[in-house]
């Protein structure tokens, strides 16, 4: 009989009756899992460089385990070398010694604490490690693609053997500290899959050859592995189901199915299916993928091997999952980065508060982070990384309780609104809008998926309403408003200002306002020039393009996109090229006139460029009211881009802040 950890009963929930797929258990070799859903390793980068486990990294689990309510929930993945080639993150767990034991069974007994199954990852970094030394180790010496990574060592056999003795005592250091599920990663450019492909491994010895070859020495770890366990405690792998490396010759979709049989036959209960390398020249994650994109490749594992399939990538949603399960095309819906958004994601499903959830918008922030060497954050989460914090996740009531205005019902307005509504203050938020939030109404009309942004207004909609937040739209607020109320706080959420552009004679029909073309109240020509090369700008200017439009950017920064993701960056400029974007960057304009724009580049030469209309993009912070709200005495606070044109997650993040110290 299969072992079960915790008894759960889910049949009274609302979520378990609209999602009866998800909550319904699983066995997984001699283990039994009272339900479908699996928070996945994932670095944080809050432990010691060290190795060492810290009360940041344990606090983060355990709010990831109080989210899968029963469910798997795996710490990240461990290095396992003293010589570190094989550790990818400043922060990243080590476990090459017993003294980790102690720390890791921290991490256990967090997950334990919460009635969770807790999962434990070996995961040698590879070509993508040795982040604080200077050389990597791999099976072959391929050139890196991303110049960010070390250079490689190319292993000797012994080497390899070693490197397998390794996962094997990592593995009991992990059985020692207490985990009940044991998992090898083998995915996006680490170790075990740069064994496995015909990219990087170059090999002519046992280790390499063709896929069986190339797949030996996973074989060997998984045996190795397998053996230590105890019998109630199942292995699995996460293997690349396509790599998307082609153009490198990396290997065919049927070599990596094939991977997926040698790793059931050498003995493992699950396969967590994955995709993609961190040097794939194609999209995996972004959210220019549509939700759901991939998990047609969990049917075909499924159709490959008998054992458990596991899915995460563009799935958001229960919706989804719970029908793949239902379908018998998946067995486990694997949660990242959702639970990286809102930790208590699965139990808000199954207690049916769905629209309590923050979802993710998948702007990959905490990948630039982690590859920054920086703990991770997130960019709609304010209190991801501080849950070791109990006054940051949950402010204590204010000490005197206030009438506050809020100035502007865009995220940071709505986010500051129902913070400060929490702690019990008497919140009024008004807006000269007809409707909430702010200047994301214009920037989700933006192609490439940013319509995934507005679900941040929603979510803060239902909090502000929850905590009792005063609503006043239509309503402008004025000098004579503010001495009418007389509030004792003022926070000023009124977004940026929009500098204007003149030319001969002073301002000129065809300069509009990039709110103006977003909402599609203003008339475009042919010929555009877009003013600015932030992404408001390369939002417009993608926008226009797709609609055939001859499309130029000019901009002060050195480079397109300077307050846009590194991850998520690069995207952007290859859908510029795609839709046939001119960018003039470092450079300025100086006239419009009736051909178009003088521009003026950084070293002083002038040249025109024709067009029909100038967007202007550019922004500045907003300085209405601050002036008269200090004058009266009121308490005042300026957040979002109302203090410095930046982001959402700017946004979201002072308002919070903001929420919590008033």
């Amino acid at each position: 009989m299969a072992k079960l950890l915790y008894e759960w009963d889910y049949s009274e929930y609302p979520g378990a009756k609209k999602y009866p797929h998800l909550f319904k258990p699983i066995q997984i070799g001699n283990l039994m899992v009272p339900n479908r859903i699996k928070y996945a390793a994932t670095e944080e980068n809050l432990n010691g460089r060290d190795g060492l486990i810290t009360d940041a990294g344990v606090a983060y689990m355990r709010e990831r385990a109080k989210g899968v309510v029963g469910g798997l929930c795996f710490m990240q993945g461990v290095y396992m070398d003293e010589k570190r080639q094989g550790q990818g993150y400043v922060g990243q767990a080590a476990a090459w010694d017993d003294k980790f034991i102690s720390g890791l069974k921290r991490i256990a007994d967090a997950i334990h604490d919460q009635k969770a199954v807790a999962g434990f990852q070996l995961m040698d970094c590879g070509r993508v490690g040795a982040v604080d030394i200077e050389e990597g180790h791999g099976p072959s010496t391929v050139p890196q693609r991303l110049r960010v990574f070390k250079p490689m060592k190319e292993m000797t056999n012994a080497e390899v053997k070693v490197m397998i003795q390794q996962h094997i005592d990592a593995a009991k250091r992990g059985i020692a500290a207490g985990f009940d599920v044991m998992e090898i990663s083998g995915i996006v450019g680490y170790l075990i899959s740069n064994f496995i492909s015909s990219y990087t491994n170059r090999r002519t010895d046992e280790y390499g050859g063709d896929i069986r070859g190339r797949m030996q020495s996973v074989v060997e770890i998984i045996q190795g592995v397998k053996e230590a366990l105890p019998p109630d405690m199942p292995l699995g792998i996460r293997l690349c189901s396509e790599e998307l490396l082609d153009d490198v010759r990396g290997n065919t979709p049927e070599e990596s199915m094939e991977s997926y049989k040698i790793a059931e036959e050498a003995g493992v209960d699950y396969i967590s299916c994955t995709l993609g390398w961190q040097e794939s020249i194609y999209p995996v994650i972004s959210r220019d993928i549509p939700m759901g994109n991939w998990i047609y490749l969990a049917k075909r594992a499924k159709e490959h091997v008998n054992v458990p399939i596991q899915m995460a990538y563009r799935l958001f949603r229960p919706g989804l999952p719970n029908e793949k399960i239902g379908a018998g095309e998946l067995d486990i819906w694997e949660i990242c980065r959702s639970m990286i958004a809102d930790p208590l994601m699965p139990k808000k499903v199954l207690e049916g508060r769905e629209e309590e959830i923050r979802h993710c918008v998948a702007c990959n922030l905490c990948l630039a982070r982690l590859f920054r060497d920086a703990p991770m954050t997130c960019y709609i989460n304010p209190m991801c990384a501080h849950e070791s914090n109990p006054e940051f996740m949950d402010p204590p009531p204010a000490k005197e309780e206030k009438e506050i205005m809020i100035v502007g019902a865009g995220p940071a307005g709505l986010e500051c609104a129902y913070m400060a509504a929490r702690r019990g203050h008497d919140v009024h938020i008004y807006d000269k809008r007809n409707e909430i939030g702010g200047t994301l109404n214009e920037a989700r009309n933006a192609p490439y998926g940013d319509d995934e942004l507005w679900t941040c207004v929603e979510y803060q909609k239902v909090m502000c309403e929850k905590a009792g937040v005063n609503f006043h739209l239509g309503t402008e607020v004025t000098e004579e408003l503010i001495e009418d109320e007389m509030p004792d706080s003022v926070v000023l959420a009124t977004g940026p200002a929009y500098p204007k552009i003149e030319g001969p004679g002073g301002e000129r029909d065809n300069v509009v306002n990039i709110l103006d073309v977003m909402s599609g109240k203003a008339q475009v020509g042919e010929k555009v020039v877009v003013w600015g090369n932030r992404k408001p700008g390369i939002g417009v200017a993608l926008h226009l393009a797709k609609q055939g439009k001859k499309v130029t950017i000019v901009g002060k920064d050195k480079s397109a996109g300077f307050d846009v993701n590194p991850s998520f960056k690069w995207r952007y400029m290859i859908y510029l090229r795609q839709n046939g974007v001119m960018a003039y960057n470092d450079a300025n304009i100086e006239e419009v006139n009736d051909e178009g724009v003088i521009i003026r580049s950084y070293d002083g030469y002038h040249w025109p460029i024709k067009c029909d209309t100038v967007v202007v993009s550019e922004r500045e912070p907003n300085e209405s009211l601050k002036k008269y709200v200090q004058s009266e005495g009121i308490e005042l606070f300026v957040v979002g881009d109302a203090l410095v044109p930046r982001n959402l997650s700017s946004a979201v993040h002072d308002g919070y802040r903001i929420g919590m110290r008033i």
